[in-house]
């Protein structure tokens, strides 16, 4: 197999993205019709973030996170208990050789969001990038 020459950088590649973008919409999609056969997770309104993928395309994580912010570890829980089943209906609805793992971590976007609101909202940092 030929090395590839066009990626440089530590950086995902183009397939990578592509893949854990597919990932991502599926999973979002199974989620928000219910199609787990577990109550406790059909109940639950989920987020995902991000998908990223292992090199070689092995290991998918899902950042997630519950809308509203309560019971994230329940969630994440509830997720890791269905992840069998949720790998097979993704590998169900996409057309791939091999269905990568999933794991399951927090989204915690929104909070560096907000730290990041706050820091530039502070007296000292305002005059820093004003001066």
């Amino acid at each position: 197999m030929a090395k590839n020459t066009f990626q440089d950088g530590p950086g995902p590649s183009q397939r990578q993205l592509r893949v854990g973008e597919l990932i991502r919409r599926t999973l979002s999609e199974v989620l928000a019709r219910g199609d787990v056969h577990d109550p406790e997770l059909n109940r639950l309104s989920m987020t995902v973030g991000e998908v990223r993928t292992s090199p070689d395309l092995k290991i998918a994580t899902a950042y997630v996170l519950p809308l509203g912010g309560q019971g994230q570890e329940d969630a994440v829980a509830l997720l890791a208990r269905n992840r069998g089943e949720l790998r097979r209906l993704i590998g169900k609805k996409l057309a791939m050789k091999y269905t990568p793992d999933l794991r399951f971590r927090l989204d915690e976007t929104f909070d560096q969001m907000d730290e990041t609101r706050r820091l530039f909202s502070d007296e000292q940092v305002r005059r820093d990038i004003e001066g």
